[in-house]
């Protein structure tokens, strides 16, 4: 028998679903699961039927983080695990990147409860919206390891003073506190989620898509500059993305009250 793939994909349009597929794990970010993040995502890089990326998840849980049983599994190893939990971080973290650098916008759908580097994955995309009875924590401090990693994701995305508040304190919070934190773009009933995300989606994947590269690397470029330099290297993107086709015909039928039509790319 064929194995149950860790993540499923499919496309409608220009929008690709990616659906983390292991329910009865939580959907752990166990070996299985980050591989099939990662060929999924490498393999929407160069491809022009994509424009948007949606992250779900099936059944109960959005993410539970790291594998503890399978980490655990690895203390026996002559070194205590410590070059297979390396292997593991380092894995995960090309996962986390992949997703920030990645050309096309990628929205988590998060229909439940995301903890510990299930928070990061959400954190690291570049939007968020969330059903009503999703949570969010990241627990390490409950059981003596420090959540580093997530709190990569999480400074980087909410105000330094609730990021901190999470990594402390570990407590669970609620959709509506996440949103309020920036953790979350907004929150919705939970019947209307997969409707809610893919709207927003469709809304996106309408844009040019080089455009929308090039806003995105951009983006997150300019966020680790300092105020000047950020500012001198946003005008020569600017200037550069004045030249593209998409430009020039997004202005022309803007000019003429028109829809663009875009070259793509």
């Amino acid at each position: 028998m064929t194995a149950t793939p860790a993540v499923l994909a499919t496309r409608e349009g220009g929008l690709l679903r990616l659906t983390m597929n292991q329910p009865d794990k939580r959907n752990a970010l166990g070996e299985a699961m980050l591989a099939g993040l990662q060929a999924a995502f490498d393999a929407a890089t160069d491809d022009p039927r994509v424009r948007v990326i949606v992250l779900a998840a099936a059944g109960p849980v959005f993410c539970s983080g790291h594998d503890l049983k399978q980490m655990t599994a690895r203390r026996g190893d002559a070194d205590r695990g410590r070059a297979y939990f390396d292997q593991v971080m380092t894995t995960c973290s090309r996962l986390m990147q992949t997703i920030v650098r990645h050309p096309k916008p990628v929205i988590a759908e998060v229909q439940g409860t995301a903890t510990a580097a299930g928070c990061q994955l959400v954190a690291s995309c570049d939007l968020a919206i969330a059903a009503d009875h999703a949570r969010f924590c990241t627990p390490g401090v409950h059981i003596g390891l420090f959540c580093s990693t997530p709190m990569v994701a999480l400074s980087r995305n909410l105000g330094r003073k609730h990021a901190m508040e999470m990594l402390l304190t570990g407590d669970m919070i609620a959709a509506e506190r996440a949103a309020e934190m920036g953790l979350v773009n907004r929150v919705v009933a939970a019947a209307e989620l997969t409707a809610a995300t893919t709207e927003l989606a469709t809304r996106i994947a309408a844009k040019s898509g080089r455009t929308l590269k090039i806003g995105k690397q951009a983006f997150y470029a300019q966020a680790e500059m300092p105020l000047a330099e950020a500012y001198d290297f946003a005008a020569r993107v600017m200037v550069d993305n004045m030249m593209i086709p998409d430009a020039e015909e997004g202005i022309q039928a803007f000019i003429e009250k028109r829809p663009p039509q875009w070259q793509g790319g």
